[in-house]
């Protein structure tokens, strides 16, 4: 279980980025209602003391690398000096917590240093679309995956640009404490608890951004308390007024993916939250979430999850 957090930075800080880690793991949420977990947090460096951040201002980093030593987990919030020597201190001290089995997490180019400490050896990982050609070209032995959000292999979490750290931070989240949990921590940071798809020019958005401008907000609630139904397309675009073709077309520019995906997508999510928060039979789950049986749940759930629903009912149930 992870409880203590430690950011690290160099000679210079990612503001939006270490901002990104701060936000998911460094507030105190002890008095919220969501019983959100709280986490021993602290931003350390190689050099504590003031750093220049990205953006013209700086920060005071009160702790050394000994805080990595104590981590759980070591979340590095990119690393904007990819042209500098990073200290051997730090690569040796993120070595060191790795092999004792600490989880590491980096966003956007944070990376880089992954892959220079040789944590990413026959790994795969990703960064940003900017620096994937550049990560492969210096780190031959890193399986880079161009057109993810983010990764996980073993203990290591790398993720593309600094919205998508968020989106690591939720996985992380979502696969340490649960559905809820993930979900209560994206409602607070007011972010999509999941997006499915990479980061190519259109990415997939299972939670609809602007179905008001596109005549779908109505439907969309309606679909959502409506999942236990058979929705297909014909049925969706008949309750929309709109032609099978026009409706497809409308719910993607909305949404930013197909109706099947996003479906698909709401109904994992119901059923997740209802095997750990019910006593409901896989059975009954896939029924009330739109599965129609407990095979099919079963199939989607290791496809996109990689867990079945019984296992993930034993790790995450709550009480």
């Amino acid at each position: 279980m992870i409880k203590h957090v430690a950011a690290v930075v160099g000679g210079k800080a990612a503001a939006f980025e270490l901002g990104v880690v701060c936000q998911a793991f460094g507030l105190d949420r002890s008095d919220d209602a969501a019983d959100l977990p709280n986490y021993d947090f602290a931003v350390c460096s190689p050099s504590p003391g003031p750093v220049m951040t990205t953006s013209g201002f700086s920060i005071h980093v009160d702790h050394g690398l000994e805080r990595i030593a104590e981590a759980d987990l070591i979340t590095v919030p990119a690393w904007p000096e990819l042209d500098r020597v990073t200290p051997p201190p730090l690569l040796e001290a993120v070595r060191s917590a790795v092999a004792r089995g600490a989880c590491v997490l980096s966003v956007c180019t944070g990376a880089f240093l992954l892959a220079e400490a040789g944590l990413l050896d026959g790994r795969r990982a990703t960064t940003h679309w900017q620096f994937t050609n550049r990560l492969s070209d210096l780190y031959p032995n890193v399986q880079v995956d161009l057109d993810v959000l983010y990764v996980e292999d073993g203990p290591l979490i790398t993720s593309a640009g600094a919205a998508a750290g968020i989106d690591a931070c939720l996985h992380l989240v979502r696969r340490e404490f649960g559905a809820a949990a993930a979900n209560a921590l994206a409602r607070r940071m007011v972010v999509p608890a999941h997006r499915s798809g990479g980061q190519a020019q259109f990415i997939e958005m299972p939670i609809p951004t602007a179905t008001a401008e596109c005549g779908l907000s109505d439907l969309i609630n309606w679909i959502q308390a409506n999942l236990d139904q058979s929705l297909t397309v014909e049925v969706l675009a008949a309750r929309a007024a709109m032609s099978p073709r026009t409706f497809a077309r409308r719910f993607k520019a909305a949404t930013g993916t197909t109706a099947h995906r996003w479906l698909l997508d709401q109904r994992l999510q119901l059923a997740e939250e209802l095997l750990e928060r019910t006593n409901l039979s896989v059975d009954a789950v896939a029924g009330r979430a739109g599965f129609g049986s407990a095979d099919t749940l079963r199939h989607h759930f290791a496809v996109r999850r990689g867990v079945g629903p019984a296992t993930h009912r034993r790790t995450f149930r709550s009480g």
